[in-house]
């Protein structure tokens, strides 16, 4: 029996199957399983992507799947393996499934890039979160200085968002200071397909560092063209899909990342994290400040370790008081609109321990105090971005 052609598929097709007969109910079965089958780093279907070249019913019930792989040594490839045992092993009168790996040609990754991309140019990928009809809020997460954890928020947000349902990225844009992939508990490295880059996913949030490029802890030493390149790189090279939520985890400070950031993604909103001293406040304000200048929207501020709660319920102020609240009264007098205090997140050994073990605080103890604040804020801003692209605005000429 002869392998009928798979539908998106039409790269792999050999001349012989210009003419392919009929399906029969079996064959429609079986490729109907296969369609269920996700590529785990594109997250569509494996028909959809041209993965499939052929897939053969023998007379003993015994399934004969060829996959093309984007790349030889794919890491996926044993979760491909039983993927596609489970859904076709399912389809009645399948006695055995036996999986045949190949890998694309030049050309067929080629088209699969195109495809991914819309049809568009693979010379010059654009940002698609940059683009006028793009849904996809841009949170920056910014701080003035270092060490008020940043980016524990930012995971924190992250893992938040995915766990209710949203499509969710994380770039690490700390490129000298990165920690996401650590904090989410990867050591996935990206796969490349031709010009584009394939993200790898923890906790349902595809996610993109320079630490999965270097050797081991290496140290970045760029100045700031090398950085606005990774940035950009980051942001148009990577497959992100349709996401609902990206969030940057941004250098501290007002440096070429931010300057950067603002050129590359005008639309992205600003959140700055603070801690409650006024010393980290005076200079979180800065960090907000350039909002300003660069004309971006501030969606509002973080205060990360406010207090310290006690065995007898009671709060210490290990830091002070009234920072968070202090940066967004300042921003709203600087930027001439209100800034809102979204949260106030409490000191706890978890946050850092869960932080250290990959499993962020809202996922690992979503009871805890910290992640209940962290939820309460990532609710706030699990709103995606409207657009009245293609929709009908429902206004007809006067008179009529």
């Amino acid at each position: 029996m002869s392998a009928p052609a798979v539908p998106g598929h039409e790269a792999a097709a050999s001349a012989t199957d210009r003419e392919a007969p009929p399906m029969t109910a079996a064959e429609e079965a079986i490729h109907a399983a296969l369609a269920t089958v996700d590529d785990p780093e594109i997250r569509r279907p494996i028909t959809d992507l041209g993965m499939v070249r052929s897939a053969v019913l023998g007379a003993d019930g015994t399934v004969r799947v060829e996959l093309l792989l984007t790349v030889a040594g794919c890491p996926l490839k044993d979760k491909l393996r039983s993927d596609i045992t489970r859904a076709v092993g399912a389809v009645p009168g399948v006695t055995g499934v036996t999986i045949e790996f190949g890998v694309m040609s030049t050309e067929q990754r080629q088209s699969l890039q195109s495809r991914l991309r819309g049809g568009g140019t693979t010379q010059e990928p654009l940002i698609p979160f940059a683009q006028p009809g793009s849904r996809t809020r841009v949170y920056a997460v910014a701080s003035g200085k270092g060490g008020v954890g940043k980016s524990s928020v930012t995971v924190n947000l992250a893992a938040a968002l995915a766990a209710k349902g949203l499509s969710v990225g994380v770039v690490d844009a700390d490129i000298y200071g990165h920690s996401v992939p650590r904090m989410l508990g990867t050591t996935a490295r990206p796969t490349r397909v031709e010009d584009m880059i394939m993200p790898p996913q923890a906790h349902g949030v595809k996610v993109i560092s320079i630490g999965m490029f270097v050797d081991g802890n290496a140290a970045v030493v760029w100045r700031g063209p090398m950085l606005h390149r990774a940035l950009q790189q980051f942001l148009a090279d990577v497959y992100w899909g349709d996401l609902d939520v990206l969030l940057l985890d941004l250098p501290p400070g007002t440096g070429d990342v931010a300057i950067s950031l603002a050129q590359l993604l005008p639309n992205a909103e600003i959140l700055v994290v603070t801690t409650p001293q006024t010393a980290a406040a005076e200079v979180a304000e800065r960090a907000g400040g350039i909002a300003l200048q660069t004309h971006q929207r501030l969606v509002g501020v973080v205060e990360n370790m406010s207090w310290l709660e006690l065995p007898d319920g009671s709060r210490m102020e290990v830091f002070g008081s009234g920072g968070g609240a202090m940066v967004a009264e300042s921003l709203t007098t600087i930027i001439g609109a209100q800034v809102p205090l979204l949260g106030q997140i409490p000191l706890d050994p978890r946050v850092r321990e869960a932080g250290d073990a990959g499993d962020p605080i809202v996922l690992a103890e979503p009871e805890a105090p910290a992640a209940q604040a962290l939820m309460a804020v990532a609710d706030r801003l699990a709103i995606r971005r409207e657009t009245l692209l293609g929709k009908s605005l429902g206004l007809r000429p006067v008179g009529r």
